[in-house]
């Protein structure tokens, strides 16, 4: 079964859209795109190892449109070349063919689509961008690492990777890394239910019960 990598570039408030350049995308009146070049470097720790190894790409449609209006022009690129060379994955439900080469589309629903594409032969699966496969996806327990890459900026407002609803699920630190620009990439694999525990150490006070009585009836 093919394993599937969720790489993302993250602002600390969650924001992912338009990283790459001021007019990546304009959608909702996003004027801060570019927002992860100031902080780019030549040592970006585990990224650098993912988006040069092996795989085949999962995308939405957006961000589909927005790599084949770029990368096929940008072959002196050795990511541009990999790019051309690998399957491109495109959740869509638009019927227009996918002109860029090696491009297949998937259609239905997102989770059942990828459960089919990871049950068959091949590379591994590496999202780029697409907010909207995240909340699907990891409710679905369809990714096995999320790689997040967070640049030290608050963008208050744009698309998020959490933009839909997501099932709780608890997830394991497997590797972190600091860039001298202070990036920080922190790599996790799911770890089955959310852990809970409790910090008291004595039976609840009058006060903390009236609390939490008062509270259950504001939200009944």
């Amino acid at each position: 079964m093919r394993e599937l990598t969720g790489a993302v570039f993250v602002s600390i408030d969650g924001v992912m859209q338009a990283p790459g350049g001021p007019e990546e995308d304009l959608s909702g009146g996003f004027r801060h795109g570019g927002w992860v070049q100031p902080f780019w470097e030549e040592q970006m720790g585990p990224f650098e190892d993912v988006i040069m190894g092996e795989y085949d790409l999962l995308l939405a449609k957006r961000t589909y449109d927005i790599f084949a209006g770029y990368w096929p022009y940008n072959q002196d690129d050795p990511i541009g070349a990999k790019f051309q060379r690998i399957n491109k994955y495109v959740l869509t439900h638009c019927d227009e063919p996918l002109g860029w080469e090696n491009s297949h589309k998937l259609s239905g629903d997102a989770a059942d689509a990828v459960r089919a594409l990871k049950q068959t032969d091949g590379r591994g699966l590496l999202i780029q961008g697409s907010s909207t496969l995240y909340p699907p996806l990891l409710s679905a327990g369809l990714i096995d690492r999320l790689m997040l890459i967070t640049f030290p900026v608050l963008l208050g407002k744009g698309k998020s990777i959490f933009d839909g609803p997501v099932e709780p699920i608890g997830l394991k630190l497997i590797d972190s890394f600091v860039s001298g620009t202070g990036v920080i990439t922190a790599t996790y694999e799911p770890a089955g239910e959310v852990p809970t525990g409790t910090f008291e150490t004595k039976e609840p006070s009058e006060a903390e019960l009236e609390r939490r009585k008062k509270w259950a009836r504001e939200e009944a």
